[in-house]
């Protein structure tokens, strides 16, 4: 694991140096994965690293887990809240949806969802252009293989570190780098809305997605579900089409 840690630092490093930069920044959640990467950016830029806390109708656990992972890697840290913003944004938009008579109620839970996503994303860039810093993602294999992330929102980064590791992986690391267990053992949950979990919303477990990207035997249904997720979801993971010349 030390070798795993110190290849993926050494790479954001170069990475970092092949931008001209002075460091790095990451959206800390309170989940594992960017409580990883909020280690892996400490030690890549001891004196230049930048973690983010951007509550937005957030749990308070969620927060104080970011809090946890803030002072485990003693990262520098910010918090900007977006609950207002968002609110305002939010309802600017559906009030002129309403009033245009195309507003879809069945859409509104999602379309809530994301632009919060997206609204991170607005907020660490500009952190990042203030600081001259990189903005690193927190998508792993399994998150990056089924398009488990909001483009233009978690997805829309400089540096993806951790997408060639499965879930397994990113916890054995989180274990190797000191996160705090409570951050390590949550149930994973992009905290979109009450009650909500990664797994539920995708229909399989991220141990099913794990053996699927190593090549092991798993279920029927969770294959179908897998590969679905997969083939739905390329526009993610590609460049926007143009047409041809």
């Amino acid at each position: 694991m030390k070798q795993k840690v110190d290849r993926i630092v050494a790479w954001l490093q170069e990475q970092g140096e092949n931008a001209g930069v002075k460091g790095m920044l990451v959206g800390v959640s309170g989940g594992i994965d960017s409580a990883v990467v909020a280690h892996l950016i400490k030690k890549a830029y001891p004196d230049h690293s930048l973690g983010v806390i951007m509550p937005c109708k957030s749990h308070g656990s969620d927060q104080e887990h970011a809090k946890k992972v803030i002072s485990s890697c003693e990262i520098d840290s910010l918090t900007v809240d977006l609950t207002e913003t968002h609110n305002v944004m939010f309802g600017n938009i559906l009030d002129q949806l309403k009033t245009d008579n195309s507003y879809d109620p069945d859409q509104e839970k999602i379309a809530d969802a994301n632009l919060r996503a997206r609204l991170r994303m607005s907020t660490l860039y500009t952190l990042a252009t203030n600081h001259q810093y990189l903005v690193v993602g927190t998508d792993n294999a399994a998150e990056w293989h089924t398009g488990y992330f909001t483009k233009f929102g978690d997805g829309g980064v400089d540096l993806v570190p951790l997408v060639n590791l499965t879930k397994g992986e990113v916890r054995e690391m989180a274990e190797y780098l000191g996160v705090p267990d409570e951050v390590i053992h949550k149930q994973p949950s992009a905290g979109l809305w009450e009650g909500q979990t990664d797994e539920n919303e995708m229909g399989t477990s991220y141990d099913m997605i794990d053996r699927y990207l190593k090549g092991e035997t798993i279920p029927d249904k969770d294959k179908e579900i897998i590969q679905a997720m997969h083939n739905r979801t390329a526009h993610k993971r590609e460049m926007a089409p143009g047409p041809p010349k």
